[in-house]
């Protein structure tokens, strides 16, 4: 059975601690790639730590935190990394994802869907973007997307799910309130079962002013079924064995999926980016999927 394993670094970065998140990077790449990963996964805007705010209105803070990024990609070899950073081009910023291979840059992805209500204001930020590359990693079509994006039904995931991706990593900055844990393993299950995909969701844990992110990241299977669940409120290193052949047979039960096929035209075009072919690591045992409870209501809240 052919199987994309992924790793999800749930970390509590600290936001304009450059050094300190590029270590957090180096530490959980390393502990990834120990165990066989083909892919890691950080939280939105890794590099900076979420949400930097009117820090991004310093250009030498911009400046410093793409240096960051060329250490932390040094660090991301003999696997694949998803790591969350502010792109600059000209006189533009993107909330960005750089999809790294053994030390390299292979792309970048922007986010598309920039929430601009609650606490959130990134349109006074960032410029948005349409683009919905998928990856081949391991053999196996990625698409990489950023938080909102997921939280939309549509694109990009609809269009990188059309193109071939079996599996969405989506990196997040999704803070918490009451209910909100139950909430977003409804809305994840959805998405996955509408697309016939694995989503693997990556969330930061920590606090940020009046923010508090609670982790919980998750990988759901195609059938919108729970693989794995990180804890609550701690970092955690999230480690599962992504089956292809649910993927597979999602695609054969669910005529949604060959329509979408036939409605090309709706969908953007995607762009292809070869990663890799084989698994990082050849001889690994299974990794038995990890649920961590879910903690009460009155505990989540406390």
């Amino acid at each position: 059975m052919q199987t994309l394993r992924v790793a999800l670094a749930q970390i509590n970065t600290t936001i304009g601690d450059l050094d300190g998140n590029v270590a957090k990077i180096r530490d959980y790449a390393g502990r990834a790639r120990d165990a066989g990963a083909d892919i890691v996964a950080f939280p939105e805007l890794t590099i900076t730590g979420y949400p930097p705010e009117d820090l991004l209105l310093r250009p030498r803070f911009i400046e410093d935190s793409v240096r960051a990024l060329d250490q932390a990609v040094d660090t991301c070899r003999g696997l694949t990394a998803v790591v969350g950073y502010v792109e600059l081009e000209a006189a533009d910023i993107y909330n960005a994802a750089a999809i790294i291979h053994d030390g390299k840059i292979i792309e970048t992805y922007r986010k598309q869907h920039l929430p601009n209500y609650g606490v959130f204001d990134e349109m006074r930020y960032f410029r948005s973007d349409v683009e919905c590359p998928v990856f081949t990693v391991a053999g196996i079509g990625v698409g990489v997307n950023i938080c909102e994006d997921i939280w939309y039904a549509g694109d990009p995931t609809r269009s990188q799910a059309v193109a071939g991706a079996q599996v969405i990593v989506n990196i997040n900055g999704s803070p918490f309130h009451a209910g909100k844990r139950d909430f977003r393993e409804q809305m994840i299950a959805g998405r996955a079962r509408d697309y016939g995909v694995a989503v693997c969701y990556a969330n930061q844990v920590g606090g940020q002013d009046e923010l508090v992110f609670d982790g919980g990241s998750m990988i759901i299977g195609p059938d919108g079924e729970l693989v794995a669940r990180a804890k609550q409120f701690e970092e955690d290193l999230l480690i599962a064995d992504i089956a292809l052949d649910d993927v597979l047979r999602a695609h054969l039960h669910d005529p949604r999926q060959r329509q979408e096929q036939l409605d090309e035209e709706d969908a953007r075009e995607v762009r292809h980016f070869h990663v890799s072919d084989a698994p990082a690591s050849a001889d690994r045992p299974a990794i038995e999927a990890r649920i961590e409870p879910g903690l009460s209501h009155e505990a989540e809240v406390y």
